[in-house]
């Protein structure tokens, strides 16, 4: 599947720190230390409406991650998917009487557009649930040589128990998995199977719905099962981060994680789990379901600059759960202004203590925050707000202009 177009982003001189992350899986923070080229995999979007704030924050939340490890000196390999068969796209489809191919490709390639407008770095790949399919194919074969799966009539489960790591990623109790598992897709109701908690991993043919030959019979794979054979067969085992949504923490990350290493004994799925929070509106988490959605594109077609768009999401730390608001954008928006009028002087306030503090802060856990509050007093001190105009350092505009990219994905 074809990826969005790249940015260019500037090399800068000053090399940053290791990057440290909050690990899901441990709750301890941990310094990366990727050998070779850093692995990222990120759970893409099912692309059955546009792209919501609630996926931009988490799409620029490891796109500062991306940027923190190139600022570190490592190469990045980046892997997403997309979702391009699933059920909630097909109820979609049905329900606006469109063809669900048409809907996913439709939505894609906004999603594309979203991305590029945002100054997102795109993947290395980008691999959609139906290409995969033959991925999927193997590795459940390979589960089932080692029998950990069983059939009920026509779907193909994986049994949960098969991996003695199972409940490791999440931290989760029982009850809390099925209550989650129930809400989240699962269904831990259903006859005949061995665990509540154990998922479809090759749906059987439905009536009216897509479905493709395997040696299970017609069918298409689950969704877990999709995201551990692209993160296995393009990033191998142990991959340095899995990313997504605090959603995704349970079912969707501990089922891939489970799929994975029961097919590859003693290898950990991801060495690190990182989740960005969830975005609110309207006094509830920004979903689909609940059409509480503020979409990039409408902004984008409404002429917001999407720097604006993209300081908004960065002024909230990536692990926070937070409210969008159209005043918060419309602040960010006045701001991005403020620094463009800094930044046209060319002279500034010194540069260098700026530049450590931005490639510091997004070095320590992604702080986004930290790094646009030293942005905002260097313009505040340009300018001269308090009266005392600072143009001390000749070359400022230039040096910041590259970090506020590089680092930031800000093109000012």
């Amino acid at each position: 599947m074809r990826a969005w177009s790249a940015p260019e982003v500037p090399t800068l001189s000053e090399v940053g720190p290791p990057v440290v992350l909050h690990d899901t899986a441990t709750g301890a923070r941990v310094t990366t230390s990727p050998d070779g080229a850093a692995r990222l995999y990120v759970c893409g979007i099912t692309p059955y409406d546009a792209t919501h704030l609630g996926h931009a924050a988490t799409y620029v939340a490891f796109d500062l991650l991306n940027r923190a490890w190139r600022n570190a000196g490592h190469e990045v390999t980046f892997v997403e998917n997309v979702t391009d068969v699933d059920d909630p796209l097909l109820e979609r489809a049905t329900k606006v009487s469109v063809d669900w191919v048409e809907l996913a490709e439709r939505e894609t390639e906004l999603f594309r557009q979203d991305m590029t407008a945002l100054r997102v770095i795109p993947p290395d790949h980008l691999v959609g649930a139906v290409e995969s399919i033959p991925l999927a194919v193997e590795l459940i074969q390979r589960l089932e040589a080692l029998g950990a799966t069983y059939t009920v009539d026509t779907d193909v489960y994986f049994s949960v128990t098969a991996d003695p790591a199972f409940g490791r990623e999440s931290g989760y109790d029982r009850d809390t998995m099925l209550r989650l598992f129930g809400e989240r897709g699962g269904d831990p109701d259903r006859a005949g199977k061995r665990d509540p908690l154990d998922c479809v991993v090759w749906r059987g043919e439905r009536p009216g719905e897509p479905s493709w030959e395997s040696p299970f019979g017609p069918g298409r794979p689950g969704w877990h099962i999709e995201c551990a054979a692209i993160a296995m067969h393009h990033l191998g085992g142990a991959f340095d981060v899995q990313g997504g949504g605090s959603d995704l923490v349970f079912p969707h990350h501990e089922m891939c994680a489970g799929h994975a290493q029961v097919a590859a004994a003693g290898t950990t799925f991801a060495q690190v789990y990182s989740h960005a929070g969830m975005v609110g509106y309207d006094g509830q988490k920004m979903s689909k379901s609940l059409g509480n959605l503020v979409f990039v594109s409408a902004l984008r077609n409404s002429d917001v600059d999407p720097m604006g768009i993209r300081l908004a999401l960065l002024r909230h730390h990536y692990r926070s759960d937070w409210e969008w608001t159209d005043a918060e954008l419309w602040e960010s928006v006045d701001t991005v202004t403020s620094w463009r009028k800094a930044l046209s002087l060319g002279a500034g306030a010194p540069a260098a203590p700026v530049v450590a503090e931005v490639l510091a802060a997004l070095a320590d856990d992604l702080d986004a925050p930290r790094a646009t509050a030293a942005i905002d007093a260097w313009a505040a001190a340009t300018l001269g707000t308090d009266g005392l105009a600072d143009t001390s350092d000749p070359d400022a505009a230039v040096t910041l202009l590259a970090v506020l990219d590089a680092a930031l994905g800000l093109s000012l």
